[in-house]
């Protein structure tokens, strides 16, 4: 969620579980007083707040430790998403993510748990090798500071890059619990223009794997298929993969462009439909 999705998480609060994590976006247009308030209305409902820290939005060492500080007096800084942002000149001393968690700030205010980003399909402006740097560098500096490290990862159509890097992922010896991100269900012109934005995988092909056509961009897809060929191919290669080679622990993230409320209908409706 924005910091101004306060209404839309209301509206939604009684179809999510209690002790869900809902992330807590950093944006350019919203301001400090925004996102402390987001972050805390999550934490009064029951829910787990997991703000994001956009490295290079932030002006000053002093400004990170102002927005921890406020988080902290809200009770909401036990989980973080680190991530470096979008500006492509930082506006202050963090260039990336790794910039921010190598401070060693994030203990001093509560936090336990940090979230870091992940690309299957890799990043429209980064290239592999640095990406790749990146994630072994920020999950060796939180294991020194015994922080819990997550990767969550951009959105997927797609299950097969996202199980190859995932294979990528382990073999680099990183155990840590990955997030898939996973687009709840939206506007297909929506999901598309999303998908153009973030370098997302979106061809003929990619999509009618998904689950829609090119052809008819009118409705609104789901992730049913993609879940549901996910989670049988993780289920396979646990089952069948030698000691040491399994997937390891892998969870959802839902990234909620068609709203909070469709999207907690749609897991709700969904999980019960496995159970």
């Amino acid at each position: 969620m924005t910091g101004k999705d306060v209404p839309g998480l209301m509206e939604a609060k009684d179809s999510i579980p209690a002790g869900t994590k809902i992330n807590v976006t950093f944006l350019g247009n919203e301001d400090l007083e925004m996102r402390v308030s987001a972050a805390q209305a999550v934490r009064e409902l029951g829910f787990v707040p997991v703000p994001h820290i956009s490295a290079r939005r932030l002006a000053s060492r002093a400004q990170l430790e102002e927005f921890l500080s406020r988080l902290q007096d809200v009770g909401a800084t036990e989980s973080v998403f680190v991530v470096g942002g979008d500006p492509t000149t930082p506006e202050g001393p963090y260039e990336d993510s790794y910039d921010v968690i190598r401070t060693g700030l994030l203990l001093d205010y509560g936090v336990k748990e940090v979230s870091i980003a992940g690309y299957p399909e890799g990043h429209p402006d980064i290239s592999n090798e640095v990406l790749w740097r990146a994630l072994e560098e920020k999950s060796l500096s939180l294991s020194q500071q015994n922080l819990k490290a997550t990767i969550l990862t951009q959105f997927a159509f797609d299950t097969d890059p996202v199980l190859a890097w995932i294979d990528q992922v382990r073999a680099r010896g990183i155990d840590s619990t990955i997030r898939i991100g996973t687009p709840g269900p939206a506007g297909i012109k929506r999901l598309l223009g999303f998908a153009r934005r973030f370098g997302i995988g979106a061809n003929a092909m990619i999509v009618k794997k998904y689950g829609f056509s090119l052809t008819n961009l009118m409705g609104t897809a789901g992730p049913d298929k993609f879940v549901t060929d996910l989670s049988a191919m993780l289920a396979d290669k646990n089952t069948d993969a030698p000691a040491g080679t399994t997937a390891g622990p892998v969870k959802l993230h839902f990234y909620t462009f068609g709203g909070l409320l469709a999207t907690a209908d749609w897991a709700r409706e969904y999980s019960r439909a496995q159970s």
